[in-house]
């Protein structure tokens, strides 16, 4: 029973210092925070298995790294010198279509390992890209040669209208009052809505409002 107890005071601490530092994904992490998360990873486990071990010698490191980590966020926010040396600058791989051989050792790059990120962003031939940049966070960014990339409407000079973000209406029969308040409606409205799709805002599973102006809904299945 103590091992859970301090299992479950870890586990929300951690999930609470993990809320606090962001939502990037592992591949998205500057290089400070990934070192920080397997810090954090190593200083929870321990107090959660050793009852011989204080509690608080696993909390307090804890919220030390949540500390740093706001610190140097600060300093890496705040100043273009600092974020340079904490989070490193961008270099690019390839370079106007020809690969910058004096990069790729300096990064420990192989060609085989440039070739596989290249396909990772759909991109199968080497000579169709014009700049590929590895980015701080180990992502590669890639810029293909012009008569490679896809046609878009400014090309054919075409106008089109600007595009909406969709609003969840409905979740799991739940009203999203939040969203309702943004778009200026009332759940009068969105009753009104509803029923003229024919189910009522209870027996919805999902229902959105569309950025074009149209509707999705999918009804509850009855049990």
């Amino acid at each position: 029973m103590l091992v859970f107890v301090r299992t479950v005071i870890i586990y929300v601490l951690v999930l609470i210092v993990m809320r606090f530092m962001g939502k990037r994904e592992i591949g998205q992490m500057q290089p400070f925070e990934l070192v920080i998360s397997i810090m954090i990873a190593d200083l929870a486990s321990t107090p959660m298995a050793e009852t011989g071990i204080p509690i608080l010698y696993g909390i307090i490191p804890i919220l030390g790294l949540l500390f740093m980590h706001i610190i140097i966020s600060v300093l890496n926010i705040k100043s273009v010198k600092m974020r340079g040396i904490i989070c490193g600058k961008p270099r690019i791989l390839i370079d106007k279509g020809k690969i910058d051989e004096t990069a790729l050792i300096k990064e420990n790059f192989t060609i085989n390992e440039l070739q596989e990120r290249l396909r990772v962003n759909n991109v199968n031939n080497i000579t169709d890209v014009e700049y590929a940049i590895l980015e701080t966070s180990g992502q590669i960014s890639v810029i293909l040669k012009s008569e490679k990339r896809t046609v878009t409407p400014e090309d054919l000079n075409l106008k089109v209208e600007p595009t909406n973000i969709s609003y969840d209406l409905i979740v799991d029969g739940k009203i999203m009052y939040d969203n309702l308040m943004k778009l200026g409606k009332d759940k009068k409205w969105l009753e009104d809505e509803a029923l003229k799709l024919n189910f009522i805002p209870s027996q919805a599973l999902i229902f959105v409002l569309n950025g074009d102006g149209t509707f999705f809904y999918q009804t509850k299945i009855k049990k």
